[in-house]
């Protein structure tokens, strides 16, 4: 991972001198199941409609600062008002925004690794402290009682739904107590909500729990990574702190104009989704197979367009599986608490037969 010049860290504010960038560990390949994307055809209908709003879409004005129209959409399709909604330059954006709004020098974010590695980041471009509640060691199940007797001494919390990259979710009830007990924001990431059960959101809880932020994303379940579009629903009052610190025009015509496309096909959708939910499920069931004729592979549930497998000496399975197969996946070996573990986005049909024939091959029977 690239670092600082020396140089340069003599120039950045002094907290920022060990700083190192997201790295993706990204290298082009011929089935790239390693960031999470949907990898299936957008639908014929959904993308007709996204090309004509792109086209019909003039160039040279800026957008509109607070993207109305989108939010409106949103929030009708979410059945909440337009002022419960802020949208962003994907959800990393609002992430960020979500540290540097209610976090800070002398604030403490309560965080539940293993997770998203950006929340910590954000934490600390933001000079707020972090206090970590890890998972369970063999399940990755989130210590409940933990996180609980900690949220009293934490100023914010983020808690992810299913969580990345473990594909469990946190239960509503959990969320509404860690609401209670936190005195401050907790946000419930939902990027991968679409690939669970819809009884499993914690949006029921905003009537009642006005410290609750919700994010999700288009860039999972509606395939459009590449547009960058995030939203977050909470309190007016909240929404209102998200639109007064966030960089003006953050979101372009081009991504307004296509998501707003995208959301009213939204329908369009379903089929998609519930096809990788089907995928994950078979992909799953492939891994405890290999697991059951001897390979030394384990994995966990998961409610998200992802599993996690364990395996020896992952990192070289991982690298064998680029190089002689062209299949690209996520070495999480060298993350504290996911030692040896491989993150696999479920992918089409033919590209998870690819991996469960790769993962026959380069994993070794005990």
């Amino acid at each position: 991972m690239a670092q600082l010049s020396e140089r340069v860290r003599g120039l950045v504010q002094p907290y920022l001198a060990g700083i190192e960038p997201y790295d993706p560990n990204f290298t082009p390949c011929r089935v790239n199941l390693s960031a999470n994307e949907n990898t299936y055809p957008m639908p014929v209908e959904a993308r007709a409609s996204i090309d004509a709003a792109l086209a019909a879409t003039p160039l040279n004005r800026y957008p509109d600062p607070m993207s109305n129209d989108l939010r409106a959409e949103i929030a009708a399709w979410h059945g909440v008002d337009a002022n419960c909604v802020c949208v962003g330059n994907g959800g990393d954006e609002l992430l960020y925004n979500f540290l540097l709004a209610f976090g800070g020098e002398g604030r403490t974010l309560l965080n539940c690794p293993p997770c998203f590695s950006e929340y910590a980041f954000f934490a600390s471009l933001a000079q707020t402290d972090v206090l970590d509640v890890w998972r369970d060691k063999v399940t990755f199940q989130l210590d409940q009682a933990a996180v609980l007797a900690a949220a009293p001494r934490c100023n914010l919390a983020i808690v992810t739904s299913p969580n990345n990259p473990t594909g469990d979710l946190a239960p509503v009830d959990f969320v509404r107590e860690l609401c209670a007990a936190c005195p401050g924001l907790v946000m419930v990431d939902e990027a991968y909500g679409e690939f669970a059960d819809p009884s499993t959101s914690c949006e029921g809880l905003l009537a009642e729990c006005d410290n609750l932020v919700v994010l999700h994303t288009l860039s999972k379940a509606f395939g459009m990574a590449g547009t960058r579009l995030g939203y977050v629903i909470a309190a007016p009052d909240v929404i209102d702190a998200f639109g007064a610190i966030r960089q003006i025009y953050s979101v372009n015509v081009l991504t307004q104009a296509a998501a707003l496309a995208a959301v009213r096909a939204r329908d369009q959708f379903a089929p998609v989704v519930a096809h990788i939910r089907e995928e994950r499920s078979r992909l799953l069931a492939g891994i405890r197979t290999l697991a059951a004729d001897g390979y030394a592979i384990e994995s966990w549930p998961s409610e998200a367009n992802f599993v996690l497998v364990r395996t020896p000496n992952a990192t070289r399975v991982r690298e064998r599986m680029r190089d002689e197969k062209s299949i690209l996946v996520r070495d999480f070996s060298y993350a504290p608490g996911l030692a040896d573990c491989l993150r696999i986005t479920v992918g089409t049909p033919d590209e998870n037969t690819e991996v469960l024939v790769a993962l026959a091959e380069l994993v070794e029977k005990e």
